[in-house]
């Protein structure tokens, strides 16, 4: 691969709560192939945004590894981990390209629940794409522990909570963990996952820095939903929530937050 096709073209930051990507970005090793999984113009706007060059970034569910390849092209080190074997092989291979900077990317078949080789507050930037809930089921009921397999909605958030916990444990005083999440309906009704997990991040000490909001472009089902959508009085969903968290410095309060009464205890 010639190094003209390693960077994006007219790559602008970002800089309102609103991102429209209409075309996925297909520079480097990007694919689409990888059913659900987000486009490398958002984790590029959050590495450049939320860390800098020699920052050690870590994606618990990494997926294709879109983190991982924007982390190499944009100089930091990272780490990515999956539970999933099939998302570490095809991680391994988008990561077989020569780099412009001298960074170690590294890849581990593990639990985002259970990070216990990492040391407490030892990573710069967390970004993490989970699954929602079981809309997409990625191991197809092979490993048990695959929350994309949890159909109790409850059991979902209580295991989403468990993965805040931990990222929270394992992140930098002030440093950032973001979060992409989309939502659901069922029985012709809206189910806010997004908003849900927020919660869970928000009580083990999170707070939150932005809330962005991306249009969702050429949806699998778009064609297919859009035709039912006036005939069952429904809206579809074309957007996602990204939350931008931040683990409080050392001795700050989040009491000085004005939305703070918001924060479960």
């Amino acid at each position: 691969m010639s190094n003209k096709n390693l960077q994006p073209k007219d790559f602008e930051l970002e800089t309102s709560t609103v991102w429209s990507f209409r075309h996925r970005g297909k520079w480097a090793t990007h694919s689409s192939k990888f059913r659900g999984n987000w486009a490398p113009q958002v984790v590029r706007n959050i590495l450049l945004r939320y860390s800098e060059e020699g920052d050690y970034i870590i994606d618990p569910m990494v997926g294709s590894g879109t983190t991982l390849i924007e982390a190499k092209l944009t100089g930091r080190n990272s780490l990515g981990v999956d539970i999933n074997h099939e998302a570490i092989e095809i991680t391994k291979k988008a990561l077989e390209f020569d780099g412009t900077n001298s960074v170690k990317c590294k890849v581990k078949l593990g639990d985002a629940r259970k990070l216990d080789f990492l040391e407490d507050e030892s990573v710069d930037l967390i970004t993490l794409h989970p699954p929602y809930a079981n809309m997409v089921e990625y191991s197809h009921k092979e490993i048990d522990e695959d929350l994309s397999s949890i159909e109790d909605i409850e059991e979902f958030y209580s295991e989403m909570g468990v993965v805040a916990k931990e990222l929270h444990r394992i992140l930098k005083p002030n440093k950032y963990c973001a979060v992409l999440m989309g939502d659901t309906r069922k029985n012709k009704h809206y189910i806010p996952l997004a908003f849900n997990v927020m919660q869970e991040f928000l009580k083990v000490g999170f707070v939150i820095k932005e809330n962005v909001i991306k249009h969702q472009w050429n949806t699998k089902t778009h064609g297919f939903w859009a035709k039912r959508s006036k005939k069952y009085n429904f809206l579809l969903i074309l957007h996602e929530n990204l939350f931008i968290f931040r683990k409080l410095g050392k001795n700050e309060s989040a009491e000085k937050i004005k939305y703070s009464k918001y924060h479960s205890s």
